[in-house]
């Protein structure tokens, strides 16, 4: 959420309103999911952290601006593999123990594939190849 709100405030460049734009889209459902999960550890009974002293540390990715649009487009595209890849752990890791979070888990996930494709959409687009064909995933 943070690297998407920074993107979509920086990114410069003739063609960067549209980027910034999918990027502001981006940071707004990635805090919804940030909320949703919150929720979810409040309705177990457990509590939320949202200090920003470990946020480093509890993050899956890392946090890196890049220096122009095809860089950042590349840092959130790496950024939304790794969160692909995070979510199909959860998902394996609540299986059947708790299906609610786990039906949680895939709507999320597969709003983080969709994220991906967007940047690898972004990427083919501002480097003026053609986009590699996006293969079907399954959680």
């Amino acid at each position: 959420m943070l690297r998407y709100t920074m993107h979509s405030i920086a990114a410069t460049g003739i063609s960067s309103e549209g980027v910034k734009a999918e990027f502001a889209e981006h940071a707004k459902e990635e805090q919804q999911h940030a909320m949703a999960v919150a929720e979810r550890i409040n309705q177990l009974g457990g509590k939320p952290n949202f200090n920003p002293d470990g946020l480093l540390s509890r993050s899956a990715s890392q946090y890196v601006e890049g220096e122009n649009l095809v860089d950042m487009i590349k840092e959130n595209l790496i950024a939304e593999r790794i969160a692909v890849d995070h979510y199909r752990e959860l998902i394996r890791f609540f299986g059947d123990k708790d299906p609610t979070t786990r039906v949680m888990m895939e709507r999320i996930l597969t709003n983080e594939e969709e994220h991906a494709n967007d940047m690898l959409d972004l990427l083919a687009a501002q480097e003026e190849k053609p986009a590699v064909p996006k293969k079907a995933s399954a959680p």
